[in-house]
Protein backbone atom coordinates (compact mmCIF):
# COMPACT_ATOMS: atom_id res chain seq x y z
CA UNK A 1 0.00 0.00 0.00
CA UNK A 2 1.43 3.28 -1.10
CA UNK A 3 0.62 6.72 0.66
CA UNK A 4 0.53 9.63 -1.33
CA UNK A 5 -0.51 12.70 0.56
CA UNK A 6 -0.84 13.52 3.99
CA UNK A 7 -4.43 12.66 4.21
CA UNK A 8 -3.73 9.40 2.58
CA UNK A 9 -0.93 8.52 4.56
CA UNK A 10 -3.22 8.74 7.57
CA UNK A 11 -5.79 6.71 5.91
CA UNK A 12 -3.16 3.97 5.16
CA UNK A 13 -1.61 4.13 8.61
CA UNK A 14 -5.59 3.41 9.76
CA UNK A 15 -5.97 1.03 7.58
CA UNK A 16 -2.34 -0.76 8.66
CA UNK A 17 -3.07 -0.79 12.07
CA UNK A 18 -6.79 -2.03 11.36
CA UNK A 19 -5.79 -4.82 9.02
CA UNK A 20 -2.60 -5.85 12.03
CA UNK A 21 -5.28 -5.85 14.43
CA UNK A 22 -7.88 -7.90 12.40
CA UNK A 23 -8.39 -11.64 13.81
CA UNK A 24 -8.23 -14.32 11.49
CA UNK A 25 -10.45 -16.54 14.14
CA UNK A 26 -13.14 -14.48 15.22
CA UNK A 27 -16.12 -13.43 12.84
CA UNK A 28 -17.83 -10.31 13.24
CA UNK A 29 -21.54 -9.10 12.79
CA UNK A 30 -21.22 -8.48 8.83
CA UNK A 31 -21.32 -12.28 8.29
CA UNK A 32 -24.94 -13.67 7.92
CA UNK A 33 -25.06 -16.88 10.55
CA UNK A 34 -28.06 -19.13 8.03
CA UNK A 35 -28.41 -21.21 11.53
CA UNK A 36 -27.78 -21.74 14.34
CA UNK A 37 -25.21 -24.68 14.21
CA UNK A 38 -23.19 -23.38 11.68
CA UNK A 39 -21.18 -21.59 14.72
CA UNK A 40 -20.92 -24.86 16.18
CA UNK A 41 -17.83 -27.57 15.99
CA UNK A 42 -18.26 -30.60 13.97
CA UNK A 43 -18.17 -33.43 16.64
CA UNK A 44 -14.22 -35.11 17.32
CA UNK A 45 -13.91 -38.52 15.76
CA UNK A 46 -11.49 -40.78 17.33
CA UNK A 47 -9.47 -43.03 15.58
CA UNK A 48 -10.75 -46.47 16.03
CA UNK A 49 -8.82 -49.98 16.77
CA UNK A 50 -6.05 -50.37 13.44
CA UNK A 51 -6.18 -46.75 12.75
CA UNK A 52 -3.02 -44.92 11.69
CA UNK A 53 -2.57 -41.68 13.70
CA UNK A 54 -1.23 -38.84 11.47
CA UNK A 55 -1.84 -36.10 13.82
CA UNK A 56 -2.62 -36.13 17.52
CA UNK A 57 -1.41 -32.18 17.98
CA UNK A 58 1.68 -33.19 19.35
CA UNK A 59 4.52 -33.22 16.77
CA UNK A 60 4.75 -33.54 13.25
CA UNK A 61 6.82 -37.06 13.57
CA UNK A 62 4.79 -38.75 10.62
CA UNK A 63 5.35 -35.92 8.06
CA UNK A 64 7.87 -33.88 5.53
CA UNK A 65 8.18 -31.24 3.57
CA UNK A 66 6.46 -31.77 -0.24
CA UNK A 67 10.50 -32.37 -0.98
CA UNK A 68 10.27 -35.57 1.15
CA UNK A 69 12.85 -35.05 3.48
CA UNK A 70 12.66 -31.52 4.58
CA UNK A 71 11.42 -30.97 8.57
CA UNK A 72 7.79 -29.17 8.73
CA UNK A 73 8.30 -25.71 10.81
CA UNK A 74 4.32 -25.14 11.24
CA UNK A 75 3.09 -23.68 14.33
CA UNK A 76 1.01 -25.63 16.58
CA UNK A 77 -1.68 -23.97 18.45
CA UNK A 78 -4.46 -25.70 20.76
CA UNK A 79 -3.61 -28.78 19.24
CA UNK A 80 -3.77 -28.01 15.54
CA UNK A 81 -1.34 -27.44 13.16
CA UNK A 82 -1.76 -23.79 11.64
CA UNK A 83 -0.27 -23.54 8.17
CA UNK A 84 2.00 -20.31 7.06
CA UNK A 85 2.11 -18.63 4.20
CA UNK A 86 5.44 -19.45 2.56
CA UNK A 87 6.04 -23.05 4.46
CA UNK A 88 5.29 -25.14 1.46
CA UNK A 89 2.83 -28.69 1.36
CA UNK A 90 3.53 -31.02 3.58
CA UNK A 91 3.18 -34.87 3.48
CA UNK A 92 3.21 -38.15 5.25
CA UNK A 93 6.13 -39.86 5.27
CA UNK A 94 4.00 -43.09 5.17
CA UNK A 95 2.54 -43.73 1.75
CA UNK A 96 -0.92 -45.61 1.25
CA UNK A 97 -2.60 -47.88 -1.14
CA UNK A 98 -5.21 -49.87 -1.96
CA UNK A 99 -8.83 -48.47 0.42
CA UNK A 100 -9.13 -46.42 3.20
CA UNK A 101 -10.58 -44.88 5.26
CA UNK A 102 -9.55 -40.64 6.23
CA UNK A 103 -10.81 -38.84 8.54
CA UNK A 104 -9.71 -34.67 9.01
CA UNK A 105 -10.57 -32.09 10.95
CA UNK A 106 -10.55 -28.81 9.79
CA UNK A 107 -10.79 -24.88 10.22
CA UNK A 108 -10.54 -22.15 8.14
CA UNK A 109 -10.01 -18.27 8.65
CA UNK A 110 -12.20 -15.43 8.43
CA UNK A 111 -10.84 -13.59 5.66
CA UNK A 112 -13.83 -11.16 4.55
CA UNK A 113 -11.24 -9.17 2.54
CA UNK A 114 -10.90 -12.11 0.48
CA UNK A 115 -13.21 -13.75 -2.29
CA UNK A 116 -13.35 -16.90 -4.13
CA UNK A 117 -10.25 -19.13 -3.95
CA UNK A 118 -8.86 -16.28 -1.74
CA UNK A 119 -10.15 -17.38 1.52
CA UNK A 120 -9.02 -19.82 3.82
CA UNK A 121 -7.78 -22.02 0.61
CA UNK A 122 -6.07 -25.31 1.32
CA UNK A 123 -6.57 -28.76 -0.05
CA UNK A 124 -6.47 -32.48 1.23
CA UNK A 125 -4.82 -34.61 -1.24
CA UNK A 126 -5.54 -38.57 -0.88
CA UNK A 127 -1.73 -40.35 -2.50
CA UNK A 128 -1.13 -36.77 -2.58
CA UNK A 129 -2.46 -37.06 -6.34
CA UNK A 130 -6.79 -36.89 -5.68
CA UNK A 131 -7.65 -32.90 -3.92
CA UNK A 132 -10.72 -32.74 -1.91
CA UNK A 133 -10.88 -28.98 -1.70
CA UNK A 134 -10.36 -27.06 1.81
CA UNK A 135 -12.00 -23.36 1.19
CA UNK A 136 -14.28 -20.80 2.37
CA UNK A 137 -17.03 -21.32 0.64
CA UNK A 138 -20.14 -20.72 3.43
CA UNK A 139 -22.93 -19.59 2.25
CA UNK A 140 -22.38 -19.96 -1.28
CA UNK A 141 -23.62 -22.36 -4.41
CA UNK A 142 -20.58 -25.40 -4.26
CA UNK A 143 -19.13 -25.65 -7.98
CA UNK A 144 -16.12 -27.87 -8.79
CA UNK A 145 -13.43 -26.03 -6.66
CA UNK A 146 -15.68 -25.56 -3.70
CA UNK A 147 -14.95 -26.69 -0.31
CA UNK A 148 -15.85 -30.34 -0.13
CA UNK A 149 -15.49 -30.53 -3.95
CA UNK A 150 -12.91 -33.36 -5.58
CA UNK A 151 -11.04 -30.69 -6.92
CA UNK A 152 -12.37 -30.12 -11.13
CA UNK A 153 -13.85 -32.95 -11.19
CA UNK A 154 -17.45 -33.22 -9.00
CA UNK A 155 -19.01 -30.51 -6.73
CA UNK A 156 -20.57 -31.35 -3.80
CA UNK A 157 -24.75 -32.87 -3.58
CA UNK A 158 -25.00 -30.15 -0.95
CA UNK A 159 -22.68 -27.19 0.52
CA UNK A 160 -22.41 -28.51 4.13
CA UNK A 161 -19.93 -25.56 5.41
CA UNK A 162 -19.95 -24.45 8.58
CA UNK A 163 -19.19 -20.82 9.30
CA UNK A 164 -15.19 -19.56 9.03
CA UNK A 165 -13.60 -20.11 12.79
CA UNK A 166 -16.08 -23.46 12.63
CA UNK A 167 -14.40 -26.96 13.13
CA UNK A 168 -15.50 -29.08 10.26
CA UNK A 169 -14.52 -32.79 9.68
CA UNK A 170 -14.04 -34.54 6.43
CA UNK A 171 -14.44 -38.43 6.11
CA UNK A 172 -13.28 -39.88 2.80
CA UNK A 173 -13.60 -43.45 1.71
CA UNK A 174 -11.06 -43.71 -0.99
CA UNK A 175 -10.03 -46.42 -2.94
CA UNK A 176 -6.77 -46.40 -5.53
CA UNK A 177 -7.23 -47.21 -9.41
CA UNK A 178 -6.63 -50.83 -10.50
CA UNK A 179 -4.24 -51.82 -12.86
CA UNK A 180 -3.11 -54.89 -14.58
CA UNK A 181 0.13 -55.39 -16.87
CA UNK A 182 0.33 -51.85 -16.59
CA UNK A 183 -3.08 -50.38 -18.12
CA UNK A 184 -5.94 -48.68 -15.40
CA UNK A 185 -8.54 -51.17 -15.75
CA UNK A 186 -10.71 -49.25 -12.54
CA UNK A 187 -10.32 -45.73 -11.87
CA UNK A 188 -9.62 -44.32 -8.30
CA UNK A 189 -12.84 -43.78 -6.09
CA UNK A 190 -13.89 -41.72 -3.56
CA UNK A 191 -17.13 -41.17 -0.83
CA UNK A 192 -17.45 -37.84 1.13
CA UNK A 193 -18.99 -36.78 4.40
CA UNK A 194 -18.50 -33.58 4.94
CA UNK A 195 -19.59 -32.70 8.63
CA UNK A 196 -21.30 -36.02 8.80
CA UNK A 197 -23.44 -35.36 5.63
CA UNK A 198 -22.58 -37.41 2.56
CA UNK A 199 -21.22 -34.72 0.01
CA UNK A 200 -19.90 -37.84 -2.84
CA UNK A 201 -20.67 -41.20 -3.24
CA UNK A 202 -18.46 -43.69 -5.21
CA UNK A 203 -17.25 -40.67 -7.52
CA UNK A 204 -15.15 -42.14 -10.19
CA UNK A 205 -11.95 -39.98 -10.77
CA UNK A 206 -11.22 -39.91 -14.02
CA UNK A 207 -7.62 -37.91 -13.67
CA UNK A 208 -4.25 -39.32 -12.43
CA UNK A 209 -3.68 -35.97 -10.61
CA UNK A 210 -5.62 -33.44 -9.68
CA UNK A 211 -4.55 -29.36 -9.76
CA UNK A 212 -1.08 -29.26 -8.14
CA UNK A 213 -0.97 -32.93 -6.86
CA UNK A 214 2.35 -34.48 -6.73
CA UNK A 215 1.45 -36.43 -9.93
CA UNK A 216 4.21 -39.97 -9.95
CA UNK A 217 2.84 -43.31 -11.22
CA UNK A 218 -0.56 -43.84 -10.27
CA UNK A 219 -0.25 -47.47 -9.94
CA UNK A 220 2.14 -47.08 -6.67
CA UNK A 221 1.04 -46.20 -3.27
CA UNK A 222 0.83 -42.25 -2.29
CA UNK A 223 1.12 -39.69 0.74
CA UNK A 224 -1.65 -37.45 2.10
CA UNK A 225 -0.59 -34.14 1.65
CA UNK A 226 -2.07 -30.87 3.08
CA UNK A 227 -1.57 -28.15 0.60
CA UNK A 228 -0.24 -24.94 1.43
CA UNK A 229 -2.19 -21.66 -0.18
CA UNK A 230 -1.26 -19.54 1.66
CA UNK A 231 -3.90 -19.25 4.08
CA UNK A 232 -3.34 -20.04 7.58
CA UNK A 233 -6.22 -23.11 7.40
CA UNK A 234 -5.98 -25.16 10.68
CA UNK A 235 -6.00 -29.13 11.06
CA UNK A 236 -6.58 -31.70 13.55
CA UNK A 237 -7.23 -35.18 14.63
CA UNK A 238 -5.79 -36.66 11.12
CA UNK A 239 -6.47 -40.81 11.27
CA UNK A 240 -6.10 -43.17 8.72
CA UNK A 241 -7.89 -46.66 8.52
CA UNK A 242 -6.94 -49.03 5.97
CA UNK A 243 -9.73 -51.17 4.98
CA UNK A 244 -10.04 -55.21 5.66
Amino acid sequence: MRCLSVAAALACSVALVAAADTDPWKLDDKLKIARPEDTKDAEGTKPPEGAVVLFDGKDFSKWVKRDGKSEVKLAIKDGALEGAKGHGDIITKDKFGGAFKLHVEFRVPYEPGGAGQGRGNSGVYLQGRYEVQVLDSYGLKSGKNDCAAIYNVAAPKTNECKAPTVWQSYDIDFTAPKFENGKKTEPARMTVHHNGVKVHENVEIPVDNTTAGLGGDPATPGPILLQDHGHPVQYRNIWLLPAK
